[in-house]
């Protein structure tokens, strides 16, 4: 009777997992996101989080010229002869001029711009490459990452559906559904088709789902599993007290 359920509930997987073609994307998503030849980057401007790492340019004050800091969880950074400065939230320009204001009044500073804070690691922005791929999780948002560039990267593997990737932009607001198409790397591989690759932005969520046999295999897996082990924990402990019975009565 349990070799019947399995085999049933084995039956029942195999058909749910038929329907993970049924994917909720939307064709005309693709709207939202911009082509590499269309825009030279996917932001006016990079707002400055932890944990991004900056370096100052100040020729006229050494005590802060080519001086990096990382920002700090607090949102901060600091300097020992300035002291501590907000850098979270703001763009390099914004963090500059809040760093020549406090430099004047100590310095005589000239020039338009005397004060340059360049961005040098980008590591609080990031976007997602998941499913079947060898190399899955969050990548670093550079402002330049297109959906080829990132499927190339994390390379899927033999049980990815790479006819049916999703890629998938969330929404903060409630009210507004997320943006979600679809496509064929397959076909970007094969015959260059560029139609669709688009430039990324931060938060943006590739998914590469399983093949359909690919799926129930993992299902069939996930049921069998707990089972083979029962039966191979069982068989150790039979085996093991037959041993040590034999050795008790051989004594």
């Amino acid at each position: 009777m349990r070799c019947k359920a399995i085999f049933l509930q084995v039956i029942v997987l195999t058909f749910l997992v038929s329907l993970t073609g049924c994917f909720s994307s939307n064709p005309k998503d693709i709207q939202a996101f911009v082509r590499p030849a269309q825009v030279s980057v996917t932001t006016e401007s990079y707002i400055l989080q932890p944990p991004d790492e900056i370096e100052v340019h100040c020729s006229k004050v050494p005590e802060i010229n080519l001086q990096r800091q990382r920002i700090r969880p607090d949102g901060k950074i600091s300097f020992e002869a300035l002291g501590e400065f907000e850098a979270a939230g703001k763009t390099p320009e914004e963090l500059a001029n809040e760093l020549q204001q406090k430099v004047m009044q100590l310095y005589t500073l000239t020039g338009d711009k005397p004060i340059d804070v360049r961005l040098i690691a980008y590591q609080s922005k990031v976007y997602y490459v998941l499913g079947q791929v060898y190399l899955p999780g969050p990548k670093v948002y550079t402002g330049r990452d297109s959906l080829l560039s990132a499927l190339a990267e994390a390379q899927p593997n033999p049980m990815a559906w790479i006819e049916r990737v999703q890629v998938i932009r969330p929404s903060a607001d409630k009210s507004v559904k997320p943006k979600i198409f679809e496509v064929n790397f397959d076909r970007m591989m094969a015959h260059g088709d560029n139609s669709k690759n688009v430039l990324l932005q931060e938060g943006d969520i590739i998914y590469v789902p399983p093949t359909v046999l690919a799926a129930i295999a993992m299902k069939v897996e996930e049921i069998i599993r707990p089972i083979a082990r029962a039966f191979s924990g069982a068989y150790i402990i039979q085996t093991g007290g037959q041993r040590s019975g034999g050795g008790v009565s051989g004594y």
